[in-house]
């Protein structure tokens, strides 16, 4: 896809969000979507005009200006009702007929299902099952299973396509970094290729800013060699084999991003523990002046938030410095006008 059809589906997925110019709204007031009264907005414009006003003692050169982002909880619904990756995952072995699942993929997606308990990160089936889903499947086939699967109605919501899912106040900080001179990654948990096509046509960020969980990808026809016996082939092609490389949270996403980003961010956004590393990473480039914000799901009448994880990541806010954000009081609208939380509990039938 190239970059004019994916601006054009970016507008049509994010219903015009992620093609407002210079990070600000129609109206042009930037971050229009933020209360006025909102702290981490004003520390965030007191930081973007020090370090972009030439002959302020915080000037950053363009070229060093790089922003990271984590995905879901911070630029996307995590309530969905969990992870994207997970969702993915329990379509493909439940609804995808081209795919035939294992007896292990079908029971444990079953009684997620059925009980609305979702393995957590840390579980140690969800990475190797998910991993397995993907054996023998290219990046290209399978970001048209997840542009496929972005066309579904959104769980737990009305009028919205899981597609249109992302926080529109965020796209709006995208935005406005970006008409700041900002590289702007995004370093997440999901797989690097189920997300890359989300993000692509949700905010028009190019793949090589994209930074995810890595499953290991070899030659079509490889047949279980090592790399270093095997040489690439006219007519061959890319192939997930089923296993996993590297799960991209906490420690591990600071090493990837030393190794693909190559400089030291300077303005870090997360939304739980597992993004810490990141923000603290972030923090101590002791080069230039840095931020690191922190979004609670505080909200529970627009969205599925915990106000308990709220506000013990909040307390860790302040002995960590970073800036806590209140989806419930920063922000005067998550997803956009028509778009609202379904009343009952949520639970995939």
């Amino acid at each position: 896809m190239n970059r004019l059809m994916r601006f054009i589906v970016a507008a049509a997925l994010v219903a015009g969000c992620a093609a407002i110019p210079e990070g600000a709204s129609p109206s042009g007031e930037a971050l229009s979507l933020w209360r006025a009264s909102a702290p981490a907005k004003t520390a965030l414009l007191d930081y973007l005009a020090a370090v972009t006003s030439e002959g302020s003692p915080d000037y950053i050169p363009p070229q060093d200006r790089i922003a990271v982002f984590d995905f879901d909880g911070t630029l996307f619904c995590e309530t969905d009702p969990t992870y994207f990756d997970w969702m993915l995952f329990d379509h493909r072995v439940l609804e995808d007929p081209s795919y035939r699942a294992t007896a292990e993929q079908v029971s444990v997606a079953r009684e997620a299902r059925a009980t609305g308990e979702w393995p957590g990160l840390n579980h140690p089936k969800r990475e190797r099952l998910m991993a397995e889903a993907w054996n023998g499947v290219s990046p290209d086939e399978l970001a048209a299973k997840v542009r496929a699967f972005l066309q579904s109605p959104q769980p737990g919501f009305t009028g919205m396509k899981r597609g249109e899912a992302f926080y529109r106040p965020m796209v709006e900080v995208v935005r406005l970094l970006q008409a700041k001179g900002f590289l702007v990654y995004v370093c997440s948990g999901t797989e690097r290729f189920a997300l890359r096509p989300i993000v692509e046509d949700g905010l028009d960020l190019p793949a090589r800013q994209i930074i995810g969980t890595d499953y290991r990808l070899v030659a079509r026809a490889q047949g279980g060699r090592d790399g270093l016996n095997f040489t690439y082939g006219t007519g061959d092609g890319l192939v997930l084999d089923g296993k996993l490389a590297v799960k991209n949270l906490q420690m591990n996403k600071v090493s990837v991003m030393a190794r693909e980003i190559g400089a030291r961010p300077v303005l870090a956004f997360g939304n739980s523990f597992s993004d810490a590393s990141m923000l603290n990473y972030t923090l101590q480039n002791r080069r230039y002046r840095t931020m690191g914000f922190m979004l609670l799901c505080d909200d529970t009448v627009r969205e599925y938030g915990n106000t308990a994880k709220a506000e013990k990541l909040r307390a860790a806010c302040a002995g960590n410095g970073w800036v806590p954000v209140s989806m419930r009081d920063d922000w005067t609208t998550i997803y956009g006008s028509g778009v609202s939380r379904k009343a009952q509990t949520q639970k995939l039938k």
